[in-house]
């Protein structure tokens, strides 16, 4: 894919100061973050020799497993003492039993970090009774906004998301990872359109989702950018696959628009309102503010609230210099999107903007759920 022009450069700039404008000011951290033994207790070299294990709560080949592989190179080529990174990926419960077991197990030294996502953050937010794991426990090292884009089957006799309302009378199925994961943005999105989709839940990522699409099982799917960029765009190159729209991106004022790295594609409120709908009520804020959870803050490298902020800081003279290397600037784009990588008090306010919602948007969508699944949360 080629590179985008510089104003759609400019937009997603936009994107991230309205993830400012949107989370509340930045707290005091407690003095207990720093490292006890001040600064000189962390060596330059701390990582030398030593091996990082990223824990990655989904199967191989979703768009959490993409990014991490993505950025695992460059953390060993440019943390200091370029220690080994290893990728594991625990998935199970929809992310849950990987962050659980991060949330038991990790200790305050930076060799075990969290690369969560979208999906990890929605059951947090809707308080599943299974989530052993807490945000507010966690602090970040690098936080990536991304997009998702929806797409059917060719065999369902369209050709763009202009041709949607054929489908309103059409059964279909959409492999889930779970009712309150990721999925809720785009199951909901689809009963908002009036479409009727029928969510088979038990998928264990949606790299799994994409190979049952891949498979004829389902004929309507969703993945986030950095996955469909990688393993949808071939399908569609190849005429196996029909883009309808993405979940869009926010301007400086918070307004939704197009996303930058799929400008072509209407978002969502684009197809909302050429199915007869109006931005406006509750069922349009709910979506909206999970969408911006889910998407604003979908990727939060993470590392338990403890580590001492001299170890972050060596993760962040890691991230500041892999972004001017020759090899991730010709290649980040077309593996992950156009989307920054935020460190320090950036990646602070894309955190708090992934890990709230207001209670209003929040019983809304537990009450959709419960009416349309039987959840009760």
């Amino acid at each position: 894919m080629n590179a985008r022009p510089i104003k759609q450069i400019v937009l997603l700039s936009a994107f991230f100061l309205t993830a400012y404008l949107l989370a509340t000011s930045l707290q005091q951290q407690p003095e207990e973050f720093a490292s006890a033994a001040g600064a000189s207790a962390i060596p330059s070299a701390y990582f030398e020799g030593k091996t990082i294990e990223w824990v990655v709560p989904f199967k191989e080949g979703g768009g959490a497993d993409t990014w991490a592989r993505f950025n695992a190179n460059f953390f060993m080529k440019y943390l200091e003492g370029h220690p080994v990174v290893v990728v594991k990926n625990i998935p199970g419960g929809g992310s849950i039993k990987g962050a659980n077991l991060f949330a038991q197990r990790a200790k305050p030294d930076g060799l075990m970090i969290l690369g969560t996502s979208g999906t990890t953050q929605m059951p947090y937010l809707l308080q599943d009774p299974r989530v052993r794991y807490d945000y507010q426990q966690f602090k970040p090292i690098m936080a990536y906004p991304n997009g998702g884009v929806v797409y059917c089957s060719p065999a369902l006799g369209i050709r763009s998301a202009a041709e949607l309302p054929k489908l309103k009378n059409v059964p279909l199925k959409y492999a889930s990872q779970g009712p309150t994961s990721l999925d809720l943005v785009p199951m909901f999105s689809f009963d908002l359109l009036g479409l009727d989709v029928q969510a088979v839940f038990g998928f264990r990522g949606r790299g799994a989702g994409r190979l049952a699409f891949e498979r004829g099982e389902v004929l309507i799917d969703y993945q986030t950018s950095s996955a469909y960029l990688k393993n949808v765009v071939p399908l569609i190159e190849a005429g196996e696959a029909i883009p309808l729209f993405s979940f869009g991106a926010l301007d400086e004022s918070g307004q939704l628009i197009r996303d930058p790295s799929f400008p072509e594609l209407p978002h969502f409120g684009e197809v909302y309102e050429q199915m007869g709908h109006s931005r406006s009520g509750i069922a349009w804020r709910s979506w909206f503010a999970f969408m911006s959870a889910g998407f604003g803050g979908m990727k939060l490298l993470l590392v338990p609230k403890e580590t001492p902020d001299e170890i972050v800081a060596l993760y962040e003279q890691a991230i500041v210099a892999m972004k001017s290397d020759s090899l991730y600037q010709a290649t980040k784009v077309k593996a992950l999107g156009l989307y920054p990588q935020a460190t320090g008090a950036q990646a602070q306010k894309i955190f708090e903007l992934a890990t709230r919602v207001g209670e209003e948007e929040k019983a809304y969508m537990k009450n959709w759920l419960r009416k349309k699944y039987g959840l009760n949360i």
